[in-house]
């Protein structure tokens, strides 16, 4: 908007567009407040880690602790002499292990929403905590990457056709997944159980009533998180998934915050694929004979077996795409710099 004097007034930006002036003071906020819980954890003998229900070792508090005070070093460093070099991939070292750290944090949403708790409320809030900090140590390590230059928002474009056939995959290899579990709640019977048995089966696992009712309906959690998952996925692939839609009131045609998308990704991706990748791993294992699949809920091996192919390639396949998705994303949306030119304003 330019005045009589021929000015140019800069737009007001939102705090999420302001991230590069407070990522910093965040993060360290962040580093602090995590080292404390994960000291009285480690003081306290409380364990932050659990595998399939079971506690940890509670001396790992004590790396957790160690991961904490290189945070808090990291970014007093950037606090003090700006985001370097160095310091930069000393941020980048701890994000990677703050976003191991996080790993379970999309399963114990889950378990929140369709279930009746988490295996571990303090290691859920560990999660949680984790991811956050994961977040704010990679906003931090780019916040220093900004030239002199005005930024311009690009226009909504669509990811290049490897990135999209790639997302085309991830939404078959839910098809399998998703069709089994129609099955079972319509009523019908696969790898030998039937659905009457399944639903027996969530109730002596303490399933809620919403994920019952959702059964009785003839719907499953799991399905629905699918469907949520797959339209994640292609609104990173495509250019609507970067402008708010028409029907929304007081957002219509205002352009998506890139963290709004880009924050479950990083979540899914950084669970679903590694767990993924792993089960297959561990399945393809069983299939050779090299260990033994358990029975589970299953009347054989076999019929588990099939079930857990089904599952994990599922995540793996999902997973890869989510990856690919929101790293073409964040490419995408990135502000290009302009540089603003110093010409002259023509009066009259």
């Amino acid at each position: 908007m330019t005045g009589a004097a021929g000015t140019t007034r800069t737009p007001r930006r939102v705090w999420w567009q302001r991230w590069p002036y407070w990522a910093d003071r965040a993060a360290m906020a962040w580093a602090v407040t995590y080292t404390g819980f994960a000291l009285a954890c480690a003081l306290t003998g409380t364990p932050l880690l659990h595998l399939g229900g079971a506690p940890g070792a509670s001396a790992l508090d004590w790396g957790f602790t160690a991961v904490g005070a290189l945070a808090v070093l990291a970014c007093g460093a950037v606090v003090r002499y700006g985001p370097r070099p160095a310091v930069r991939g000393l941020l980048r070292v701890v994000c990677a292990l703050a976003g191991i750290a996080a790993f379970g944090l999309l399963m114990d949403v889950i378990t929140l929403v369709f279930g009746q708790g988490v295996d571990s409320a303090v290691a859920a809030a560990h999660h949680a905590l984790a991811a956050v900090g994961a977040l704010l140590l990679a906003a931090t390590a780019q916040s220093g990457r900004r030239p002199a230059a005005e930024a311009a928002v690009r226009a909504p474009s669509a990811a290049s056709r490897p990135v999209q056939l790639a997302a085309c995959a991830g939404t078959a290899a839910f098809l399998p997944y998703a069709g089994m579990k129609l099955v079972w709640v319509s009523g019908g019977t696969f790898a030998g159980v039937s659905g009457d048995e399944m639903l027996a089966v969530s109730r002596r696992n303490g399933a809620s009533g919403i994920w019952l009712t959702l059964e009785s309906w003839g719907l499953d959690g799991t399905v629905l998180l699918a469907a949520l998952g797959v339209f994640l996925l292609w609104g990173l692939v495509r250019p609507w998934g970067q402008v708010f839609p028409r029907w929304t009131p007081w957002l219509r045609g205002r352009r998506v915050p890139r963290w709004l998308p880009l924050a479950p990704a990083f979540v899914g991706a950084a669970t679903l694929a590694p767990y993924g990748v792993f089960g297959i791993g561990y399945t393809a294992l069983c299939t050779a004979g090299v260990v033994t699949m358990r029975r589970g809920d299953f009347h054989a091996s076999g019929d588990a077996l099939l079930v857990a192919w089904i599952g994990m390639a599922a995540f793996a396949v999902y997973g890869a795409a989510l990856t690919a998705a929101a790293r073409s994303y964040w490419l995408r949306t990135r502000p290009h710099r302009v540089v603003p030119s110093h010409r002259p304003v023509t009066e009259g």
